[in-house]
């Protein structure tokens, strides 16, 4: 399809964004947003405005009726969406648009039901279309993924998998051979201990993941602020940030007000994977 090759290859422009954030010697702020949230224009409304703060890559989560790997926070937030009716086409809407107003990378989170129901082939078609940079699809085992690199592989999409600190080192590699544009490394923040030692463990994660592939590896830990934005940022290549933008969003007394939060968090988050918060 000729969408995906106009786009100059869409994951080049992830790699070149994450390239360049490394030579500037600090991490990149990757952050998460609904598409459909709090409507489908005020979701893409939302995209922009995190990037104008500072963000260098925007994943667009795809909601879902089932978010089995979601906190409440962003569970609130999928409900909202799709309450408001929310179709694969508006995710793609949200990706063209915020792609076309910024030239960022913007990925796709997802979980596998909905892109085996709409067809891969048409789901990585309309995605490198739209510009869309790749998707993270936490929920597909890479035993079963073949079909789906293929097709991305095609239309120039990085796939980003999932590793976590029960991953064995044996299974890293395999997750990470497969994966392209970054590994996603989740810890879950304040769940299995104190801070601390859940920050420790992202760490000991990060560092497992690295021996085994020369892709970025970013962190998803629950970062809120600034500090624990620098904190992650001094030993991994992305942070991600995702419930704290929705909570920006669902505290805001009106749309407008929440555009501004999240402008707002995105500037001190970006600050703090700088050093500089």
């Amino acid at each position: 399809m000729s969408g995906a090759v106009s786009t100059g290859g869409n994951i080049r422009l992830l790699d070149e964004t994450l390239a360049a954030a490394r030579a500037e010697g600090r991490s990149a702020l990757i952050a998460y947003l609904p598409a459909g949230f709090p409507t489908v224009d005020g979701g893409i409304a939302a995209v922009k405005a995190v990037f104008d703060g500072g963000a260098d890559v925007v994943e667009v989560g795809l909601p879902h009726s089932d978010p089995v790997l979601d906190g409440p926070v962003i569970q609130t937030a999928d409900d909202i969406a799709l309450r408001g009716g929310l179709k694969i086409r508006d995710v793609m809407r949200t990706v063209r648009e915020a792609y076309a107003a910024t030239g960022k990378p913007v990925l796709v989170m997802t979980y596998w039901n909905p892109i085996d129901r709409y067809g891969v082939e048409r789901f990585t078609a309309e995605l490198a279309e739209a510009g869309g940079a790749g998707c993270i699809l936490p929920d597909l085992p890479v035993q079963e993924s073949a079909q789906w690199r293929e097709h991305a592989e095609k239309h120039g999409l990085a796939t980003v998998f999932v590793v976590a600190p029960s991953s064995r080192d044996e299974r890293l590699a395999t997750i990470t051979a497969a994966g392209s544009g970054f590994v996603y490394a989740a810890s879950l923040m304040g769940v299995t201990g104190t801070r601390e030692s859940v920050g420790e463990q992202a760490q000991e994660l990060v560092r497992r993941t690295r021996a085994t592939t020369e892709l970025p590896v970013c962190v998803g830990l629950g970062v809120s602020n600034a500090r624990q934005a620098r904190e992650v940022a001094g030993f991994a290549d992305g942070v991600i940030v995702g419930s704290a933008f929705v909570q920006r969003m669902l505290d805001a007394e009106d749309e407008a007000a929440g555009l501004a939060a999240v402008r707002a968090l995105a500037g001190e988050l970006a600050d703090g994977v700088r050093g500089t918060a």
